[in-house]
């Protein structure tokens, strides 16, 4: 990889493992201090909503030929988490206070600090084996955490809370009818990527 490329690379994903890192330390504080997954949100969610915008750019990567991730996954895995994010979670302030907004944001958290530390060692030449890893691993439980009790269980509030669909078939039925869904994308990761 040309020096310029991996110069940018080193930076990129540098600045987004210390974002990640300071919205991690964000939310723990924020739960630290007030006992409660209320004000998650307040305190970290515009940074992370700007970190996770950003992240686009891992797409224009990928189609560019900056790194050897397909576009299409790249930019499904974005437009979900994008869409979930700012579609429902920052345009509605009734869902900002439910602690799937509080396990989601960890959850996010924590496997970015991983995968961008990974990503930014890497570009130096010096990753250490229990990065790469964790990297690997932890995934394992971060997904299914941050996707069920998370991502998903918030959607099927504000979806419950807006519309009478999901009434129809109670929120346990519907979890349980979308969670192999979910897990099949799990599958992708180790998949996709070959360490």
């Amino acid at each position: 990889m040309p020096r310029l490329a991996n110069l940018y690379l080193l930076t990129y994903n540098s600045l987004q493992a210390l974002g990640w890192a300071v919205s991690l330390s964000r939310i723990l504080s924020c739960f630290i201090y007030t006992g409660s997954f209320s004000g998650v949100y307040a305190s970290a969610g515009d940074l992370i909503c700007l970190l996770q915008t950003v992240s686009f750019l891992e797409v224009i990567h990928g189609a560019i030929g900056l790194v050897p991730s397909g576009v299409l996954l790249t930019l499904m895995q974005w437009g979900g988490r994008t869409h979930f994010l700012l579609a429902i979670v920052r345009r509605n302030v009734e869902v900002q206070e439910l602690p799937s907004v509080f396990i989601t944001f960890i959850a996010w958290s924590i496997s970015e600090v991983i995968r961008y530390s990974h990503y930014a060692l890497q570009c130096t030449g010096s990753c250490p084996p229990w990065i790469t890893y964790l990297r690997y691993t932890a995934f394992i439980l971060l997904y299914p955490v941050g996707v069920a009790p998370g991502e998903m269980w918030l959607m099927i509030m504000h979806y419950g809370l807006n519309s009478n669909v999901i009434g129809l078939l109670g929120y346990s039925n519907l979890a349980l009818a979308l969670a192999p869904l979910f897990g099949k994308l799990g599958l992708i990761k180790p998949v996709s990527r070959r360490v």
